[in-house]
């Protein structure tokens, strides 16, 4: 059913929904969001090479953001926002590769037009950085997948076979809703493969 309350039937069904990004709770954090705040080192690392930057994530997200981030830069601060949720050997690795860590309270981002000059912590204390990396998790864009029985992964995205095909006859997924290496080129990729898929079975389908 559609949005207008229109009914539609089809033979086969591509779902290319996507995931959102939890983004974190930081006072004016989506006036950075996409300019200098980014969620993806592989898409905006390289702009931003060799710069101070400031990573913000808990636990093994924010540890695996910040020891991914020492192939761009190694100036380098862990903002948890609190308590850090790491074991003494992961706050020893981040120690040995170099990454600062600070657990105070964060009270706002600052800076002009989208571009980060520093992060404001409770205590008044600013720590110029030039951009941030975060990693809060995401979750599917669209609760269809899950209305329509197709199986998840433990990390929440949904489950696929060879050529994108779901564990419902006939229905695939293409993007960033079945995959981690979330990419335009691989989300194109699994497209193709898809709808080669799908045109196969409607081949089959129509032979007698």
């Amino acid at each position: 059913m559609l949005a207008d309350g229109a009914r539609v039937t089809s033979r086969k069904l591509l779902l290319a929904t996507g995931v959102l990004d939890e983004l974190p709770p930081i006072a004016n954090f989506e006036a950075f969001y996409g300019r200098s705040a980014f969620h993806c080192p592989y898409c905006d690392g390289w702009e931003w090479r060799d710069q101070p930057l400031a990573i913000y994530g808990r636990g093994e997200r924010g540890k695996g953001m910040a020891l991914e981030l020492t192939g761009w830069s190694r100036d380098l601060i862990l903002c948890i926002d609190g308590s850090a949720e790491l074991s003494p050997h992961d706050l020893e690795r981040l120690t040995h590769n170099g990454i600062g860590l600070r657990e105070t309270r964060i009270a706002r981002l600052e800076g002009a037009d989208g571009m980060l000059s520093g992060i404001r912590f409770e205590t008044g204390e600013v720590l110029p950085r030039r951009a941030l990396f975060f990693n809060c998790g995401e979750h599917q864009a669209s609760d269809l997948a899950h209305m329509l029985g197709c199986a998840l992964t433990r990390k929440g995205s949904i489950e696929t076979s060879s050529y994108e095909q779901t564990v419902i006859p006939g229905m695939y997924v293409a993007g960033d809703a079945s995959r981690h290496v979330q990419l335009s080129v691989v989300a194109a990729a699994e497209g193709a493969m898809a709808a080669f898929a799908i045109n196969t079975e409607l081949l089959k389908d129509g032979l007698r």
